[in-house]
């Protein structure tokens, strides 16, 4: 698939077969890990089986993640964007469009984050505009304690709706935005 989406600073494209090892080699820095649950015992298969995961969800539904580089540099930067889901403890975290991002330490405090949900949103809403209800809704969820997270979702849009406690003891808070209308007066 060659899904590509540019901002001032940013390209955001669809992962390639071999990316995985880019987003194992993220999640190994503790703190870029620290809010996603426990890590799992072969990091390497473990990014393998969500890279399949994500695949899946630009095959079957038409959008995913975003593989994040640096426009002047290239460099990998993070991952971003929305991936259908089944969480499977109700709440309104199954069979959504649930949006996510994760960046790289060094990218932290320059905004990478969200222009890149931005441009994400921005392309979601346009290409599924009078599309399907369900698809009018995008959920995400992030740990209590993750601040930068619930911030930013804050500015790009998402409420808070209701928390969970995941099988680990964390306490994740859950927060949706719901797509504007089209055609209405605001």
């Amino acid at each position: 698939m060659t899904m590509r989406l540019e901002t001032e600073r940013l390209v955001l494209s669809v992962a390639g077969r071999g990316d995985y090892i880019l987003m194992r080699d993220l999640m190994a820095d503790a703190e870029v890990h620290r809010y996603l649950g426990p890590r799992a015992d072969d990091p390497t298969t473990d990014m393998f089986s969500r890279a399949l995961r994500a695949a899946g969800s630009w095959q079957l539904y038409g959008y995913g993640m975003f593989m994040v580089r640096e426009k002047s540099t290239g460099d990998f930067v993070g991952q971003a964007g929305m991936f259908q889901t089944m969480r499977g403890f109700g709440k309104g975290l199954d069979d959504v469009p649930e949006a996510a991002w994760i960046f790289a330490r060094p990218y932290w405090g320059r905004g990478y984050a969200f222009e890149a949900m931005m441009a994400a949103i921005d392309w979601f809403d346009g290409e599924f505009a009078g599309m399907a209800e369900v698809r009018s809704r995008i959920a995400c969820m992030i740990e209590r304690d993750n601040i930068a997270s619930a911030r930013l979702a804050e500015r790009l849009g998402f409420a808070r709706y209701d928390e969970h406690a995941l099988p680990d003891g964390a306490i994740v808070d859950l927060f949706e935005r719901f797509r504007p209308v089209w055609g209405s007066q605001a």
